[in-house]
């Protein structure tokens, strides 16, 4: 018998089109797995094999040696997590940060932050590990897991999109988010000198990434377009006769957003007045609903 739950859970994470609760959905979904082998294993009393090596095959190594075994760990460390608040903190902060980050962006601008922000942590991680002699003892047995840094990417980009906007937070009240980035960031500095070492940095990265691709953003340069597929110019046009249709939207409307785009182009999103961010949203929603 089916349960409308996991029915309703199952369309939202795989069937709804959301990035985020796919992204949410995957994290939770690896936690589960190898927590579940891990209980299972102590139950059974095996020396928990099974569930150490689920998590080292997802794991990015800091050995640059070990990194060419094991390429995919570049995409899968960022969606692997063992600890419950390691995760649930993580996922919170995605959750609220990026409904933000999606109501003033798309899907593929989200899904390219999450990942680059967690391939910029990637490689701040291995570079510092394999250059800095603080680490040089500990680079073949440190690894690195979790999300943190695609949701430090996401908050960071977040804040740099819209800095004045507020969340209420338990015992601060309303709290802007750039103060939230900021904090974010500066915890991530000190950690750098505590147990882990290898996630501050990580998160470092991820915030790098956030800041810098909403800076370009704003000045007309949408990195995430570079994985989108250019159509293919035919060498001559075929035209069809059709009945006419009645525009949707009139072509004096059609000339406002067109010319709001251009200004986004020109002077970067941050340049736009208050309606007109509200005309081109209430255009995104009608162009969605089509």
């Amino acid at each position: 018998m089916k349960s409308p739950i996991v029915d309703e859970l199952r369309y939202k994470v795989f069937k709804s089109g959301n990035p985020l609760f796919l992204f949410i959905g995957l994290n939770v979904i690896v936690f589960l797995v190898i927590n579940l082998v891990a209980l299972f294993e102590f139950i059974l009393n095996t020396g928990g094999f099974l569930s150490s090596f689920m998590q080292l095959q997802l794991a990015l190594p800091a050995s640059l040696g070990d990194l060419v075994y094991k390429p995919w760990t570049l995409i899968t460390y960022m969606f692997t997590q063992r600890e419950f608040f390691h995760m649930l903190f993580n996922m919170l902060w995605l959750f609220w940060l990026g409904r933000i980050f999606l109501e003033f962006l798309n899907k593929r601008q989200f899904i390219f932050t999450y990942i680059a922000g967690g391939l910029a942590g990637a490689i701040t991680f291995l570079i510092l590990y394999n250059t800095l002699p603080v680490f040089a003892g500990d680079i073949h047995r440190s690894v690195l897991i979790g999300a943190s840094a695609s949701v430090t990417a996401i908050i960071v980009a977040a804040a740099v999109l819209v800095p004045h906007y507020s969340i209420r937070l338990l015992f601060f009240g309303n709290v802007k988010i750039v103060y939230l980035a900021i904090a974010f960031i500066v915890l991530s500095l000190l950690g750098i000198g505590g147990d882990n070492s290898g996630g501050n940095i990580a998160h470092l990265g991820g915030a790098l990434l956030g800041y810098l691709y909403i800076t370009r953003l704003n000045k007309g340069s949408d990195w995430s377009t570079w994985f989108t597929r250019k159509k293919k110019k035919h060498p001559f046009k075929v035209y069809k006769n059709k009945a006419p249709v009645s525009p949707e939207r009139s072509s004096s409307d059609q000339a406002y957003i067109d010319s709001i785009l251009d200004k986004i182009l020109q002077s970067g999103y941050k340049s736009l007045t208050k309606a007109e961010k509200d005309a081109l949203f209430n255009a995104s929603k009608e162009d969605k609903g089509k």
